[in-house]
């Protein structure tokens, strides 16, 4: 409550005084009774599901062992730079830019800034009001009407009025720390919201690199093949002129040729629009070029850290964000509670008025006053009750989304280390594939020379080895893919001490303590 404007008059020694020795004690009872909170006291959920791996067969027999190029430590930490074992430092680079100059990170950032200030302004209703205000004024009565307004008689005069007014709601029944705790939950979501971009970002910059090395690989892969059909083509038409081979080898020549070529224009469009993606992501330009990672210079971690499904909880940002969603929610519930009960605001004035500055402070020119009061909806046709139902669904609403996201992150990781799994057995076959295929393409070729094999079956031949090369490339890339999400999934490593540091005030840097305790 606001402390009225100060009187254009001086108060009589009869109105100074508005709250009476009296009453006093009310006032002590109103500042004894602010200890209490009302509303119910946030209680973090328990995780969902109580098996200690994140598989079927995980939960039965826990096994290290994802393939034969990788295996999982649950012991190991998810490094604040997982990039890094990718072992390319032009990656590292480019990851490291699109952290400092992504607007995403820029937009999380302000965000999470902006919500540090609401708690902070918030917090400023724990403490009195304290104003100034100094009113000069030049005045006439009207003498004919009404009583002089100055004891010397005179009409027209100055008055000069000064005075400090202070005002403070006692927060007897937690309402403004409730709407403290409701801001400083929020505050954390949003900080797992900017850490959840980050990650996000990341890995987003490390699989489009994958992308492209993989997209690279297949169109040099593709340029090969169509040369080599090409010469093929020739050959056989040459041979077709002599009178060694006929129509129908030269036709499906062509045809062969003609797939192959057909192939390679989406190869490049894909391509184009993956460097579209990296300039976008890393410099905020689709059209600047970007460094060029062959898939040689990327390397398969071969140990993955495996958190437990108890600590992942604390490590997904997305779950951290449910969360302090959860905990705005449940302390909502108690804003509304306290908005039922009476409130206390209390306020004082102390000031002078006279007709010359010199005498404002002169002891009969002083007035001061104290006002306590209390209020309280008595009949609002329900409102605040319904508003607290309100609050308490979407507390409900709340504890549902965070379980929902929880079961939603363990799946997310079952999910990526069965496809880690499957990887490397697809990998395995593929390159089985390749070998057999480029056997059978060499025996045919000699075969050919030989004149045990007519041209078709060479073609066939040449045809499933250059399938096999591109489903090796293929298999490899999504490899690469499937272990970077597994680092998104386990929550990126934000909370490590190696983690870039994402804020600009450096509030990020210490989330670990709050968002995971």
């Amino acid at each position: 409550m606001r402390t009225p404007p100060p009187p254009t008059h001086a108060p009589s020694r009869q109105s100074r005084l508005v709250l009476r020795p009296a009453l006093s004690p009310a006032l002590s009872l109103i500042l004894g009774l602010a200890g209490c909170a009302v509303g119910p006291d946030f209680q973090k959920p328990a995780v969902p599901g109580t098996a200690p791996g994140y598989t079927r067969e995980s939960a039965a027999a826990p096994s290290p062992t994802l393939n034969e190029e990788q295996a999982t430590d649950p012991q190991a930490e998810v490094s604040g730079r997982w990039w890094t074992l990718f072992g390319s430092e032009k990656l590292d680079a480019l990851v490291e830019r699109a952290l400092r100059t992504n607007p995403t990170i820029e937009s999380a950032d302000a965000a999470l800034r902006g919500a540090q200030e609401n708690v902070a302004a918030q917090r400023g209703f724990f403490f009195p009001t304290v104003q100034a205000q100094y009113s000069p004024s030049r005045q006439r009565n009207a003498v004919g009407t009404i009583a002089p307004t100055l004891t010397s008689g005179a009409p027209v005069y100055t008055l000069y009025t000064a005075q400090l007014a202070i005002s403070y709601s006692p927060d007897v029944f937690g309402l403004n720390r409730r709407q403290v705790e409701s801001l400083e939950a929020q505050e954390l979501s949003t900080r797992a919201e900017l850490q959840a971009a980050a990650v996000t970002l990341e890995t987003n910059v490390v699989a489009a690199v994958l992308q492209r090395a993989i997209l690279e690989a297949e169109i040099a892969a593709t340029n090969q093949i169509i040369a080599e059909e090409r010469d093929a083509l020739k050959r056989l038409t040459r041979q077709l002129e002599t009178g060694y081979a006929g129509r129908l080898d030269v036709a499906a020549q062509e045809a062969i040729l003609a797939n192959a070529e057909a192939g390679l224009p989406p190869l490049e469009r894909q391509l184009e629009q993956t460097l579209d993606l990296l300039g976008a992501l890393i410099e905020n330009d689709p059209s600047h070029p970007i460094p060029d990672i062959a898939l040689e210079e990327l390397s398969l971690p071969d140990k993955l850290p495996l958190s437990l499904p108890s600590r992942l909880v604390e490590q997904r940002p997305d779950v951290q964000a449910a969360l302090g969603q959860l905990h705005a929610a449940v302390a909502g519930v108690g804003v509304a509670t306290a908005d039922l009960l009476p409130q206390f605001p209390i306020s004082a004035a102390y000031g002078g008025a006279s007709t010359r500055m010199s005498d404002l402070f002169r002891p009969d020119n002083v007035f001061w006053s104290i006002v306590d009061n209390a209020t309280a909806t008595l009949f609002d046709g329900g409102t605040l009750l319904a508003r607290r139902r309100a609050a308490q669904a979407g507390a409900d609403q709340a504890l549902a989304t965070y379980k929902l996201t929880v079961v939603q992150a363990l799946q997310n990781v079952a999910d990526t280390l069965y496809a880690l799994e499957t990887d490397g057995r697809a990998m395995k076959a593929a390159l089985r594939a390749e070998s057999a295929a480029k056997v059978s393409l060499d025996l045919t070729k000699r075969q050919v020379d030989t004149g045990y094999a007519n041209y078709l079956a060479l073609i066939a031949a040449q045809a499933n080895y250059q399938q096999a090369v591109l489903a090796r490339l293929q298999a490899r890339g999504t490899w690469f893919g499937d272990t970077a999400s597994l680092f998104q999934a386990l929550g990126g490593g934000w909370w490590r001490p190696d983690a870039p540091d994402l804020s600009k005030t450096g509030a990020a840097g210490d989330s670990t303590a709050k968002s995971s305790g």
